[in-house]
Formats: C-alpha cells, sequence, structure tokens
C-alpha cells in the first residue's frame, strides 16, 4: 500500500478498501470502508483535509486534492472516474464523476448526479441532486432516471468487490 504520513498527517484506512502500490494517499485522508483507490490515484491531504465515505471508488489516474485547511468529503458509493481532477468541496451520495472531469475549488455535486466524461465544474458551483450535468463549462442535460442508478449500483458494487478480491488475486509476476 502507497500510504504516507506528511507530518503530523496521517492516513486512516477502513475495513476492506483497497489502495494500489502505485497509488499515492498522502496526509489528512480518512478512507473509510469498502473503498478501491485505483492504480495511479493521487489523494493528497497534505495541507488540507480528504474524506472518502464507504464504498467509494477512485480510479485510475484521478486526483484528489484540495486548499490549505479545506474540507473534501466525498460521502457514500462515490465513482470518481479514471482521470478525474477533484478539488472540490462535497460530492454526494451515489454521485459519479466522469472520466477526465474536473471539478474545481468549493463544489458541491448532488446526490445521485452523473458529471460527464470530460467535464469542467468551475468553482464555487452547486449542482442539484439528481441532474446530469456534460460541456466545457457544464450544463445541465438532463435528470437522473432509475436505470441511471441501476446501472451505477451495478457499476459501484463492481469497485467494492474489486476491493474485496485484489489482495487475493493481484499478483505481481
Amino acid at each position: 500500500m502507497a500510504v504516507y504520513r506528511y507530518g503530523e498527517r496521517v492516513p486512516k484506512i477502513g475495513k476492506n478498501s483497497y489502495i494500489s502500490d502505485s497509488a499515492r494517499v498522502i496526509g489528512d485522508v480518512t478512507i473509510k470502508d469498502n473503498c478501491y483507490i485505483g492504480h495511479g490515484a493521487i489523494v493528497r491531504g497534505d495541507y488540507g483535509k480528504i474524506i472518502i465515505g464507504p464504498g467509494t471508488a477512485i480510479e485510475e489516474n484521478a486526483i484528489l486534492h484540495i486548499r490549505p485547511n479545506g474540507i473534501l468529503t466525498l460521502e457514500e458509493s462515490v465513482t470518481v472516474g479514471h482521470g478525474a481532477i477533484i478539488h472540490g468541496k462535497l460530492i454526494k451520495s451515489h454521485a459519479v464523476i466522469g472520466i477526465g472531469s474536473v471539478i474545481g475549488f468549493d463544489v458541491v455535486i448532488g446526490s445521485w448526479s452523473i458529471i460527464a466524461e470530460g467535464c469542467v465544474v468551475p468553482q464555487n458551483t452547486i449542482i442539484p441532486d439528481e441532474k446530469i450535468t456534460g460541456g466545457v463549462p457544464f450544463k445541465i442535460i438532463g435528470d437522473v432516471k432509475q436505470k441511471h442508478k441501476d446501472f451505477w449500483t451495478y457499476g459501484k458494487q463492481l469497485y467494492v468487490d474489486l476491493a474485496r478480491e485484489y489482495p487475493e488475486k493481484f499478483e505481481k509476476l
């Protein structure tokens, strides 16, 4: 596991969470139970605090960081797509941050909201619950429907399962 103390700031890792050896979890970071921190991901709590809720997936090469003395909270079952960059404030439960998206400082993403791939959400934006956004800069392009929730519930469970299975099945050859 690639977990690093930064001065007095020490990460706290919950049960059944997987952190790739090529990821970096640094400083004041709390990772709750059943989380997946993918290969190449960087979670930097070196001068701010990051809280990652249970069942959350931080996919490969995503970056989470926060301003000095700031707090970034990801609630339960958030999905952060590959290569996303997040400097937000709050990402509510079950939200999906698409591949390559950029989330600016002090952004709040609503519960079950979906940020499309490559979307840019500028600082101080609040995305309401259950909205789909896309574009550069973002626009609200639709409402989350039950079919989206069903698909993402399935997808989120895949990463909870990966977090549980990786320690046993992942082996360097």
